[in-house]
């Protein structure tokens, strides 16, 4: 399998895992978008110029499409403010750490779940950092908004957001670790034959 139908592959899972799971942020199946952009940023580094800008018009249009199926106008909608165009730095915070996983990834080891677990927090804790204070500085919703109930909301959503990464992404990372023994142990049958 080529490089590139490798990367179609995991294109297309990304695509259908965001919109299967971004259609209700709080269905009992958890919103996978943070998890897409950061498996994305890994598998799909040398498409980042074209692949980033795909995905991000494609959470954008998720959310268009739900929200305006329930009848309500996107622009008034709660989520959305001028905030929400934070979404396009978070999300690349998520793609980036993905990308500083795999320039340090030599395969599957102790050394790189360490590197995983590091980028993945920093890059949730980023991220979290833009989605999270574009809407709460930028939102009609936030009455007053003050550093202290800036730093709460910050601070009550950070570890679901974090979990729900962390759930996704340690699929991912257990997927890889299957294909590479997979690949090993398909080479040590060749070489035996």
């Amino acid at each position: 399998m080529t490089a590139n139908v490798q990367r179609t592959f995991v294109l297309t899972l990304l695509v259908l895992l965001m919109v299967g799971t971004r259609i209700n942020h709080f269905a009992p199946i958890p919103d996978a978008s943070w998890a897409v952009f950061f498996i994305g940023g890994f598998y799909l580094r040398s498409w980042t110029r074209w692949a980033f800008p795909l995905l991000m018009a494609l959470a954008v249009a998720v959310d268009w499409a739900v929200i305006s199926g329930q009848g309500m106008d996107f622009w008034t909608h709660y989520c959305v403010s001028a905030g929400y165009w934070a979404l396009v730095p978070a999300y690349f915070a998520m793609w980036a750490g993905g990308m500083l996983l795999r320039r340090a990834y030599t395969g599957a080891s102790w050394r790189a779940l360490g590197l995983f677990a590091a980028t993945l927090v920093g890059a949730v804790v980023l991220c979290h950092l833009f989605a999270q204070g574009g809407f709460y500085w930028t939102s009609e919703v936030v009455a007053e908004p003050t550093v202290a109930g800036w730093f709460k909301n910050y601070t009550d959503w950070l570890l679901p957001y974090m979990r729900t990464a962390a759930l996704y992404t340690g699929m991912a990372a257990l997927a890889q670790v299957a294909a590479e023994a997979f690949a090993r142990q398909s080479a040590a049958d060749r070489i035996a034959h």
